[in-house]
């Protein structure tokens, strides 16, 4: 039987290309100690840092993703470790692969790579997938091609999703293109994209394997997805970045939509995206209508939020992934075992 050890976030993730993705609060702590608690609740082997964890203190039950927070979790006898936390070329993890653990959650080098909006949206672009047009631009460049975007935009860091601006005209353009390069949130580069008017849904994507769903297994040679969470407020034209605020606008697509056209269509570019990508652990995939009702990507979390209303004292941490999981019939720990049985075994040789 696996002794897992979930990690959380307990340092900085490095600067790259002069970009710092700021820290979750907690460092996903809180959600790692749902998992680690409702795991041991139905009888899995939990490898914890505390040997009687308190059910309200979070880092009783998970271990910092440090090269020493690893060791002590492995020197405990854990054999399987549960990536949520902020993955990275060369993080601690990396280290432990050539010592036949398991590991649920990316490989770390490819989220670093694919974490670069310019770089993901043209690698899924060549495929056919369906993007909103966009463009980087870097610091000190007056020349890019705005004519090939239409007002209104939105202006991204090339990783993560912090401190997004709208702009409608070519003047506000220039007046935060300013602010954003003088600042130290966007590094030398931002990523212009034409904004969408509508309709925001996110799918959850889970990786090829087998599952047990209504009691029966079924197996998927692709990535598949769990129903469209649709997300029903925008403050500015954006979706709130807090998880909890989320949840509370949000509600699973009724089946009548789900199933519409235009939903399905989006939903297998998702399951290519996702094979594209060469998924290990579940993403998520947020799309947007254009003003015809047409969805696009626009957005690919690698890391998504895996919390749920585990504990007594965390009963409004429901995470999209969960209300998504719900609308199949699946509870918490359903949803925990069938992505626990998608563990990989871990190899030094798969960092190149």
């Amino acid at each position: 039987m696996k002794k897992i050890a979930l990690l959380y976030q307990a340092q900085q993730a490095p600067t790259i290309n002069g970009i710092t993705k700021s820290m979750k609060k907690g460092g996903l702590s809180d959600s790692g100690a749902d998992m680690a608690f409702e795991l041991s609740k139905y009888g899995f082997i939990v490898i914890t840092p505390q040997t009687s964890p308190n059910i309200e203190n979070d880092l009783d039950w998970v271990f910092p993703d440090t090269e020493d927070g690893i060791l002590a979790a492995i020197n405990k006898g854990a054999d399987t470790f549960w990536l949520n936390t902020m993955l990275y070329k060369n993080h601690a993890i990396e280290k432990f692969m050539d010592r036949g653990i398991k590991l649920i959650g990316q490989l770390p080098a490819h989220v670093e790579l694919l974490g670069n909006k310019y770089y993901m949206n043209d690698l899924l672009r060549n495929q056919n997938i369906p993007l909103p047009n966009g463009q980087i631009v870097s610091k000190g460049n007056s020349s890019f091609a705005i004519d090939e975007l239409q007002f209104p935009l939105v202006m991204k860091p090339l990783r993560g999703n912090q401190n997004l601006s709208k702009v409608d005209d070519y003047r506000a353009l220039e007046n935060v293109l300013v602010q954003s390069f003088n600042s130290k949130n966007y590094g030398s580069a931002v990523y212009l994209e034409e904004f969408l008017e509508g309709q925001e849904i996110i799918f959850t994507v889970m990786p090829a394997g087998e599952y047990i769903i209504d009691h029966r297994e079924v197996e998927y040679v692709r990535p598949w997805c769990l129903p469209a969470v649709q997300l029903l407020h925008h403050p500015n034209g954006f979706a709130s970045t807090d998880e909890n605020e989320i949840v509370k606008q949000s509600v699973v697509l009724e089946d009548d939509e789900l199933y519409s056209e235009p939903v399905f269509k989006v939903s297998q570019f998702c399951r290519k995206a996702a094979e594209i990508i060469g998924i290990k652990a579940p993403i998520q995939i947020s799309c947007r209508a254009n003003a015809k009702g047409k969805y696009f990507i626009f957005d690919i979390n690698l890391e998504p939020n895996m919390g749920a209303a585990s504990r007594p004292h965390r009963q409004e941490s429901d995470s999209l992934i969960m209300m998504a999981a719900r609308k199949i019939g699946w509870q918490y720990i359903d949803l925990l075992k069938n992505i626990l049985s998608q563990s990989w075994k871990a190899d030094s040789k798969v960092l190149i």
